[in-house]
């Protein structure tokens, strides 16, 4: 009897054993399990802080695995930057950091954004370019859309040396310039910008328009030059080649092209309404009341279609145009002076109608 009592408490005790033994392991378990999925959600789950669909992360050249932790937190990209810096070091990015223009989206976990930015794979910045007028309307364009520096970019649009390579000087340069949609990866240099351009241009520049600039005794820099002025003049496609015939006209008879636009250029006034006579006087080399020829350079970068219009300028006896009375933003064209008086005197008498 006293045995069979032992061995039932034996067997008590060893259940006991068993059972504690089995919650001690679902313990363990659950423990490792808990850690398993906490490391889990700081690889896999999001870090991304409250913003939109999408954002664009900076990285500039030179940056350091520092630098980028100090930018996610400013740029108030993601939500723990320890949880960042714990994935980011087990995957080796601090010694793999690349410069560029980064597309975080909202929801992206450590895993993700570490992988992007180690994979240094950018979102490209489409840089649109239309009309710029000046040298420095140019260089803001670019410094203010990508990482290339201004200085680095002025210096360079000054560069004879360097610019004779493109058959362009520092008055001629921004004919490299035709108005497009470029795209470029952010951190792109100074003179790889500008190179780009340039590459656009020679495209531009196929063996029909050559031809045609020929035709009208131009060089491609003259063509962009004229269409400048044209550009300048009228925003009305369909009459900006017969605006071309009459400064092509004025330039083949050797006439000064006494053209507007290019006084608002010399004054660097581009919002001024009348050319006045005293205007007129003001001493520059873009100023064609006072010189002779076309301007030593573009007073603006001409649309494609701007250029196309002066190469298919056709043949007129037009010397004169001047703005239509009825303020449509037509031209009224004259083949003498006499004429050019008339329409002019209706336009200036509804100028003073109008109080300007």
């Amino acid at each position: 009897m006293a045995t069979t009592k032992r061995n039932n408490a034996s067997k008590k005790t060893k259940t006991k054993k068993a059972s504690w033994i089995r919650r001690a392991v679902v313990i363990v378990c659950a423990i490792i399990a808990g850690v398993l999925v906490f490391i889990a959600y700081r690889v896999f789950g999001p870090n991304t802080s409250a913003f939109a669909d999408k954002k664009y992360f900076y990285i500039r050249t030179g940056s350091t695995y520092a630098n980028v932790l100090e930018g996610l937190e400013e740029q108030n990209i993601v939500s723990s930057r320890n949880s960042f810096d714990f994935v980011a070091r087990r995957l080796g990015y601090p010694s793999r950091v690349k410069a560029g223009r980064y597309q975080i989206k909202w929801g992206m976990s450590n895993f993700e954004i570490v992988k992007l930015l180690r994979s240094g794979k950018q979102a490209p910045v489409q840089l649109v370019i239309t009309k710029l007028r000046t040298k420095d309307d140019f260089v803001r364009k670019i410094s203010n859309n990508l990482e290339a520096d201004s200085t680095a970019l002025r210096l360079l649009l000054h560069d004879q040396v360097y610019l004779r390579q493109f058959g362009l000087d520092s008055n001629t340069v921004m004919c490299a310039v035709v108005p497009n949609t470029y795209e470029y990866y952010w951190n792109t240099s100074a003179e790889t910008a500008f190179e780009k351009l340039e590459k656009e241009r020679e495209e531009f520049w196929n063996a029909e328009r050559k031809a045609k600039a020929r035709n009208l005794g131009l060089s491609m820099n003259e063509v962009t030059i004229l269409a400048a002025i044209v550009e300048e003049e009228t925003n009305k496609n369909d009459e900006k080649p017969l605006i071309s015939s009459v400064y092509l006209n004025r330039y083949k008879k050797g006439m000064r092209l006494q053209a507007d636009p290019t006084v608002k250029f010399a004054l660097q006034d581009f919002g001024l309404k009348r050319i006045r006579e005293g205007h007129t006087q003001f001493d520059s080399p873009y100023n064609t009341y006072r010189y002779g020829g076309l301007p030593p350079g573009p007073i603006c970068t001409p649309s494609v279609k701007t250029l196309d219009a002066v190469l298919n300028t056709p043949e007129t006896d037009y010397i004169y145009f001047c703005a239509r009375s009825d303020f449509s933003g037509y031209h009224a064209f004259a083949a003498t002076y006499q004429e050019h008086l008339e329409n002019a005197h209706k336009y200036q008498a509804a100028l003073n109608k109008a109080g300007y």
